[in-house]
């Protein structure tokens, strides 16, 4: 019995590691073959149990027959036969019982193959419908990325209408002195979003950081400004890939730009502003190369579109040799800066003669409307930028500063030890990582930043202009704590500023 227990063991390990469906076909017939034969073997010892039993009986009449005057030896010779008989009879009696716990564990066998083959048919089923949810899921996420498109291009479209809402009374407002009046209306048109330059890299690119008056130059020289969706999809794009949410910042670029394509062709400054703006996303993925490709596109539609010498094309050449370094050119990258910075001081001037109108239009709105009118804090964001394309990078800092801290007094009140506006806190962040190593949490340093849900494109500007300033700083969790209040203002509205 112990040999077939093993044997059977064995056979059923070898069917277990089958996957042929045909695979239990031999081993049922085996086990039929040996279960008939284990009742074919029943049967036999039965008939030879009967049959010792008869024998036996025959024995003990013998020896019962017998007198007591009989031969000795006859009766040992019959009662060693008897002896016999009786052993033979219990080895046949223990053939009979294991067979019979061989059929018992036959059936039990059977029993669990029934059961085997029911699981395996439940396995199957739940392998179906774990293929069914796979699909529905991935159908279920398709359409989640679809509606975050949507959603995206509907805050694109509002972010913009907002900002036609907001120049309305620009356009009205006309000074008894005409000429910086206009100047400042003009610029204060291109002030929705200035965290942009040629929408290119600005965290790696110190000259391209957003300013108006970068557009106006642009403007008044080819005729071409980046029109304000663009600027605000970038944008949206910088916080998706801010988040680390490509899935949805790349299809929304690439959507945008086969948008302008089909409406413009692909030879058009805003197909290269967007091409731009999908090579930010590539360049914060690593996939340099595929940026590299998109920055020369960009690089060959500006030229030929702007002019070789537009600040565009210098921001442009900065930020493909800002990419080539990355891939340690150094060699490619060389070349470019240094054409980059020859445009750059061709447009110098521009620059100082944007400042001065700028300079004017805020003393204009102050001396008219109050410090605390929001074109004030309009005008000083694209001062600022103004003084960022001259490399005034402190004086630009000091005016971000002035109209967040203009804004904290007027929902917060007076700025005090325990009243503190939002840069403070970010910056005592930054000492905080520099002096211990480690991030300072929101809980000692964020009231602020928990409180503070802005409805103020301005201060949201500003938020972000001083965080990319921070960054080109290296004053990482400073710029971080400013990008987050920016983010938090777009996902709530608690106060309102303005």
């Amino acid at each position: 019995m112990s040999r077939f227990s093993i044997k059977h063991s064995e056979n059923m390990s070898t069917d277990g590691g089958q996957t042929n469906s045909s695979a239990p076909a031999p081993r049922n017939h085996q086990q039929t073959n040996i279960i008939s034969n284990t009742k074919a073997v029943i049967q036999g010892l039965d008939t030879l149990k009967n049959e010792h039993n008869q024998i036996l009986g025959g024995i003990s009449s013998s020896l019962s027959s017998l007198g007591p005057h009989s031969d000795p030896s006859i009766r040992n010779v019959i009662s060693d036969k008897a002896d016999l008989l009786h052993r033979s009879l219990e080895h046949i009696q223990l053939g009979i019982d294991e067979a019979q716990v061989m059929m018992a564990l036959a059936q039990h066998l059977q029993i669990m193959e029934a059961e085997k083959s029911k699981l395996k048919v439940q396995v199957k089923r739940l392998c179906q419908e774990n293929s069914w949810l796979r699909e529905e899921l991935e159908q279920t996420q398709q359409r989640l990325q679809t509606s975050e498109q949507r959603v995206a291009t509907l805050e694109v479209e509002n972010e913009h209408l907002q900002f036609l809402k907001t120049i309305k009374p620009l356009d009205a407002d006309q000074s008894t002195e005409a000429p910086p009046t206009s100047a400042a209306v003009n610029a204060a048109e291109d002030s929705s979003n200035n965290t942009l330059d040629d929408l290119g890299f600005p965290d790696d690119d110190p000259q391209a950081d957003g300013s108006g008056g970068n557009q106006q130059i642009s403007a008044a020289a080819t005729g071409y400004e980046i029109p304000a969706r663009l600027k605000t999809l970038h944008n949206l794009v910088i916080q998706y890939a801010s988040q680390g949410r490509y899935e949805v910042a790349v299809p929304l670029c690439k959507q945008a730009l086969e948008d302008l394509e089909k409406t413009s062709g692909h030879n058009h400054p805003d197909v290269a502003t967007m091409l731009n703006i999908l090579a930010l996303v590539y360049r914060d993925q690593g996939k340099y190369k595929e940026a590299a490709g998109l920055l020369n596109d960009a690089l060959g539609i500006r030229e030929n579109t702007l002019g070789h010498d537009h600040p565009a094309v210098a921001a442009t050449l900065n930020n493909l040799a800002v990419l080539y370094g990355k891939r340690g050119k150094y060699r490619d990258a060389e070349p470019l800066c240094k054409r980059a910075l020859t445009i750059r001081e061709k447009n110098q001037g521009k620059y100082e003669e944007v400042e001065l109108y700028y300079q004017r239009a805020l003393s204009i709105y102050i001396k008219q409307l109050g410090v605390d009118d929001p074109n004030v804090s309009k005008t000083k964001n694209n001062l600022a930028s103004a003084l960022l394309k001259q490399g005034k990078y402190d004086a630009a800092e000091k005016l971000y500063k002035e109209v967040l801290t203009r804004a904290h007094e007027r929902e917060f009140g007076k700025v005090s030890d325990t009243n503190k506006p939002i840069w403070v806190e970010a910056e005592e962040r930054q000492a905080h990582r520099e002096k211990k190593g480690e991030k300072a949490p929101y809980g000692e340093y964020g009231a602020w930043h928990k409180a503070a849900k802005v409805d103020s494109p301005t201060v949201t500007t500003t938020l972000k202009n001083l965080g990319a300033l921070y960054r080109r700083q290296g004053k990482y969790d400073a710029a971080e704590t400013l990008e987050d209040c920016a983010l938090k203002s777009k996902k709530g509205v608690k106060y309102r500023w303005w």
